[in-house]
């Protein structure tokens, strides 16, 4: 909150960001992979990997500066993918830019996922270039319904990546109890709303 990485409100996604906002979420995503990498009775770990893949556009700043927090802080070093929406032509060609993801296993960045369809575009693009995508971690997860009506968006990515293997930095019933406690009700009745009709009945 005080770099002004959550905000609250209707916004025209795919905004800029400023540098202490990367730097937050950047540190956030590195010290949530680590921590799911470890070994748990509770939750699956997540796997190792190579290659970090941030998809286009939101997602290639947060995987850019991710693999270099993993690298500083936690000597984990692993390459860096994202794609790009054009198709190039000429020189390297295609829509894949860094590390080579073939035969390689791969952990993709979310900020959020509401219906899980970008994140799904980056799995089937993945897998088209040779790689396994071995989990997911995202920012926000909003435990909202998917598309069965029934089980979690998370839940059905899963399904495609393996159980366990997609991890939030926050979940939003963890955000609800903080805005609670700082005496933000106005921000906590609108997402009471919005859980009401979006949210994972549990």
């Amino acid at each position: 909150m005080a770099v002004g990485a959550l905000k609250f409100g209707q916004f025209t996604l795919k905004s800029g960001s400023t540098g202490p906002i990367l730097s937050a979420l950047a540190k956030a995503f590195a010290s949530t992979i680590v921590e799911a990498q470890k070994s748990s009775s509770s939750t699956s770990p997540l796997p190792e990997f190579d290659v970090l893949f941030g998809p286009a556009y939101k997602g290639i700043p947060f995987a850019a500066m991710t693999v270099t927090h993993l690298y500083d802080n936690h000597n984990i070093a692993v390459g860096l993918a994202y794609d790009r929406k054009e198709v190039k032509d000429h020189g390297e060609g295609g829509n894949m830019v860094g590390a080579s993801v073939k035969g390689k296993k791969i952990l993709i960045l979310d900020d959020v996922m509401t219906a899980g369809t970008a994140v799904r575009a980056a799995i089937d693009l993945v897998k088209r270039e040779g790689g396994e995508v071995v989990g997911v971690v995202q920012c926000l997860d909003r435990e909202e319904v998917g598309k069965d009506g029934v089980s979690s968006t998370v839940k059905e990515v899963e399904a495609i990546v393996g159980e366990g293997r997609v991890k939030a930095i926050l979940r939003m019933r963890d955000l609800m109890v903080w805005l609670e406690k700082n005496g933000m009700n106005d921000e906590l009745e609108k997402m009471k709303v919005y859980w009401e009709k979006y949210g994972l009945k549990q």
